[in-house]
C-alpha cells in the first residue's frame, strides 16, 4: 500500500531543494555581475572592457544561471562583440523626463514589470541624433533602467534592442567625480531572451531607438 503522505513530504523536500539551489545559484550569479562591473569601473576603459568580456564568456559557459542551454555550452566559443571603439563611450549630464509614458511590460510567472521614465540624457543628441530616456523599475528596491535599439538591430546585432544600464542586476559603469553618468556603448550587451524563449525580457521602447547604427558592444555571430 502506498503511503501518500510519505510521497507528498518527499515532493515537499525535493521542491524546496530545488528553489534552494536555484535561489543560491542565481544570489552567486548577481555577485560576481556585481564584483565584475566593480573591477571594471577600476579599470581604465579598454582594459576594463576586455575583463568584462573574458568574465561574461566564463559565466555564460561555466554558470548554473546562464542564459545557454546546457546543449550550447560545450560549444560555446564566447560572446561576439564589436571592436572597441573610444568614441563610443560618454560622460552625460541627465535632466528630467517629461511627455514620457510609464511602460508595463509582462514578465511571465513574475507578473507585469513598470518602468517607470525618470530621466533624459544630456549630451547624445550631437554624436548620436538622439537623447535616451532612462527607467525607473518599479518595485522592491527599483533599480535604473536604460534599453535602446539602433539601426544595427536585426542586421548586425539582436532584433529586440540591446541594453547598457541595469542596476539591479549591477550593470553600471557608474560616474564621473563631477557626477556624469558614464555610457560606453562597448558594453551594450544582449537581454537574456535573446538567447533562451524560457526568458522574458523588456525590449528597448520607441523613443530609444537611435537613427544611426551603434557598431559597438555585443552582436550577432554571423556578422
Amino acid at each position: 500500500m502506498t503511503n501518500h503522505s510519505t510521497i507528498a513530504a518527499g515532493r515537499a523536500k525535493t521542491s524546496a531543494r530545488a528553489v534552494f539551489e536555484t535561489t543560491a545559484s542565481l544570489q552567486d550569479w548577481r555577485r560576481q555581475v556585481a564584483d565584475l562591473y566593480a573591477a571594471v569601473r577600476a579599470m581604465p576603459p579598454q582594459a576594463g572592457w576586455q575583463h568584462w568580456r573574458g568574465v561574461r564568456d566564463r559565466l555564460f559557459r561555466e554558470h548554473a544561471q546562464s542564459p545557454l542551454a546546457a546543449t550550447r555550452k560545450a560549444g560555446f566559443g564566447g560572446i561576439n562583440y564589436f571592436s572597441y571603439d573610444p568614441t563610443l563611450r560618454f560622460e552625460v549630464g541627465l535632466k528630467p523626463a517629461t511627455d514620457r509614458e510609464t511602460i508595463s511590460v509582462e514578465a511571465g510567472k513574475d507578473g507585469a514589470m513598470v518602468l517607470r521614465p525618470y530621466a533624459l540624457t544630456d549630451g547624445l543628441q550631437a554624436p548620436l541624433g538622439k537623447e535616451l530616456t532612462l527607467y525607473w523599475i518599479e518595485g522592491y528596491g527599483g533599480g535604473t533602467f536604460l534599453p535602446f535599439g539602433d539601426a544595427s538591430n536585426r542586421e548586425e546585432t539582436f532584433p529586440g534592442g540591446r541594453y547598457l544600464l541595469d542596476t539591479i542586476k549591477s550593470a553600471d559603469l557608474g560616474v564621473t567625480p563631477a557626477g556624469r553618468t558614464i555610457l560606453d556603448f562597448n558594453f551594450a550587451y544582449y537581454p537574456s531572451c535573446a538567447y533562451s524563449e524560457a526568458w522574458v525580457c523588456p525590449l528597448s521602447p520607441p523613443e530609444n531607438r537611435l537613427p544611426g547604427a551603434i557598431r559597438g558592444g555585443e552582436r550577432n555571430p554571423s556578422t
